[in-house]
């Protein structure tokens, strides 16, 4: 997928959103009788437009991008049909929004992060925390996230960081997962800011580039970066078991406050000391490529 490709993706988010959805459904989860052989994978679109209450040529246009104002009634029951979770479901409210609601750019500016963030990261000695930005690039990192992600060359964006490069792999001890979250993250952060410049950019390299990720964002999975454990093995420390917390930046909303912690007392806890006292020279947390 070029950048073109995926701008005109971008342009039509409702259509691909509601057809893979759409796809991942088989008609006997549903109770839906049917026999023989189906044409297309998962429900069709008069099946859902059935369950949803709304007509088949409705739903169609839906799909089609041609029904620009669906009613938030409407995308609820639509929503029900194809069995959407709660971040699924806002995901579909935010991508069937009016296009006059978004806020367009007429040329990508820099994000930054404020100094009083920044020394905030910087006190924290003992936990590695960074900073994403809306296309879910690396802003800043304290000392210790430096040192946890110390073998990656390609340190400038969360997925690239997954996707493109080899050190990934040996990192993360369940690189599906990992993969799986961060393809998530992305495409909410698509939804939320579908017009920000460097998102179509982002998805076309990746797709020319890696096809698990073309896998996983064709799959139209929604989920943001909110809690969760991560299984890593760093070269110099061994493996570690951290689980994150992000937090929206009320200051800037595009962007994400992330911190990892250890288990106290654990045998993570003692590596992250480890960590910290291998890499004792101090870096300051506005630099972008460690």
């Amino acid at each position: 997928m070029s950048t073109h490709d995926a701008r005109l993706a971008a342009d039509n988010a409702l259509g691909g959103f509601l057809r893979a959805r759409r796809a991942r459904l088989r008609p006997d989860d549903l109770g839906i009788p049917f026999s023989g052989r189906r044409r297309v994978p998962g429900l069709r679109r008069e099946e859902v437009a059935a369950l949803a209450g709304v007509s088949t040529d409705y739903y169609t246009r839906l799909e089609q991008g041609r029904e620009r104002h669906p009613s938030p009634q409407t995308l609820d029951a639509v929503a029900r049909a194809l069995r959407l979770d709660d971040a699924a479901v806002a995901h579909l409210h935010r991508v069937a929004g009016p296009p006059a609601r978004r806020t367009r750019r007429a040329a990508q500016r820099a994000e930054r992060v404020s100094p009083h963030l920044r020394r905030l990261l910087d006190g924290w000695n003992d936990t590695p925390a960074f900073v994403l930005g809306a296309a879910l690039d690396f802003l800043a990192r304290n000392r210790l996230a430096n040192a946890l992600f110390s073998g990656f060359t390609h340190s400038d964006n969360l997925l690239r960081m997954t996707f493109l490069d080899p050190a990934a792999r040996g990192f993360h001890r369940d690189w599906d997962r990992a993969a799986e979250s961060a393809v998530a993250a992305l495409r909410q952060a698509a939804g939320v800011d579908p017009d920000h410049p460097g998102l179509g950019s982002l998805v076309g390299e990746l797709s020319v580039k890696s096809a698990g990720f073309r896998t996983l964002w064709a799959l139209h999975d929604v989920r943001g970066k909110t809690h969760e454990a991560k299984l890593l093995h760093h070269a110099e420390v061994g493996d570690l078991e951290l689980h994150y917390e992000s937090f929206t930046v009320n200051s800037a909303p595009t962007q994400q406050l992330v911190v990892y912690q250890a288990e106290p007392g654990s045998p993570s806890a003692d590596a992250l000391t480890l960590l910290g006292s291998l890499d004792a020279e101090p870096a300051p947390a506005s630099r972008r490529t460690p």
